[in-house]
């Protein structure tokens, strides 16, 4: 079924190279498709002085593009470098965007965007809504409870991993683990060895891929305030209350990227709790409800997959960095900061290979 709908899909480049370039689509030649290794170039096309070799992808995520800009460069060894490589995909995102202009290859996406650009060419349309949001929306590999497989993978990175021992460590069926890691090792994300072990090959690469999709609004979060005179004494104060009422928690966000570098003051301490917060352990932390100024968020987390691989840092107990880099993503401050250092210092896998 996926492959009849990649030709179907694929069917449309023609039509939409004749509406950029202002022809008939008569006026469009069709090739055979090269071969690269095992894979085949999905179409090429003659347009007058111009010859596309296209690449489609079902979703703008990086990890595909990558993979779609590999492809492309082994086909234009074979055919030539007069040859236009041509990323399509059904709707192209900012990120996606990004890197081909990075990787100066063309897009197109069959919702009316494109930037085409070749000795005498230049084509840029942008603005069009997403025709495809259900066609071009990633995998669900990243949901909460699936995501436990990256987050586990990338906690150790190094470690060749079964199936089976997947699904025992993060406490997932593994008829739904074997669903999952199919899905990553399709789109690159990881790698199968030739015992039948997977890892993350490239943790920088999945990494990324999650951050792109991931949303720390996904988890209930309840802001609010705690008089504290900082940041540090605020952390400490939550965590004393917590611990003394019982509350399962690992802090998150500035906070705990803090505990990790001690980089930037913060101001605004966050926690993943298991449950939602009573009446009374609210009171114990003098916490009062409000948006506007506040300095403390507790939150529920919508899948207790967030505590893998936490640990206690001088005193306080944290989610793992992976889980603070993500969370930091919607973080107002220097949260931007505070990301680049914690990957700097504590998700620098080449560094610490």
């Amino acid at each position: 079924m996926k492959q009849l709908i990649k030709h179907q899909t694929v069917r449309e480049i023609p039509a939409r190279l004749s509406e950029l370039l202002g022809i008939s689509e008569n006026e469009i030649t069709l090739h055979r498709h090269p071969r690269a290794g095992k894979s085949r170039s999905d179409l090429v096309a003659t347009v007058g002085a111009y010859t596309f070799i296209a690449e489609f992808k079902s979703y703008a995520a990086k990890a595909p593009l990558l993979s779609a800009l590999e492809q492309l460069s082994e086909y234009v060894n074979n055919l030539g470098e007069d040859t236009i490589p041509l990323v399509v995909v059904p709707f192209m995102g900012k990120v996606g965007q990004r890197l081909c202009d990075e990787f100066e290859v063309s897009w197109l996406d069959l919702s009316g965007n494109a930037h085409i650009e070749a000795p005498g060419l230049l084509i840029h349309v942008e603005g069009k809504p997403n025709r495809f949001k259900k066609v071009g929306r990633p995998p669900n590999i990243f949901s909460p409870k699936s995501s436990r497989i990256a987050r586990q993978l990338l906690i150790q990175p190094n470690r060749e991993f079964t199936q089976r021992e997947i699904a025992q460590t993060t406490g997932l069926g593994e008829g739904y683990t074997s669903r999952i890691v199919r899905r990553l090792e399709h789109d690159k994300l990881i790698t199968r060895t030739d015992r039948g072990t997977v890892l993350a090959s490239n943790p920088d690469l999945l990494l990324d891929t999650w951050y792109e999709v991931y949303e720390f609004s996904r988890h209930d979060i309840i802001k609010g305030h705690i008089t504290a005179r900082s940041g540090e004494e605020l952390l400490r104060r939550i965590q004393k209350t917590l611990t003394r009422e019982n509350v399962e928690y690992a802090a998150t966000g500035l906070g705990a990227a803090w505990l990790c570098t001690h980089f930037a003051a913060f101001r605004i301490a966050t926690f993943f709790l298991r449950y939602e917060p009573s009446g009374k352990v609210l009171e114990s932390l003098g916490f009062r409800r409000e948006e506007r100024g506040a300095n403390t968020w507790l939150v529920v987390s919508n899948d207790k997959g967030v505590f893998q691989g936490s640990k206690i840092r001088e005193g306080i107990r944290c989610v793992h960095p992976v889980q603070i880099y993500l969370d930091l993503k919607d973080h107002p401050e220097r949260a931007s900061e505070a990301a680049a250092e914690l990957r700097r210092e504590n998700l620098n896998w080449r560094q610490n290979a």
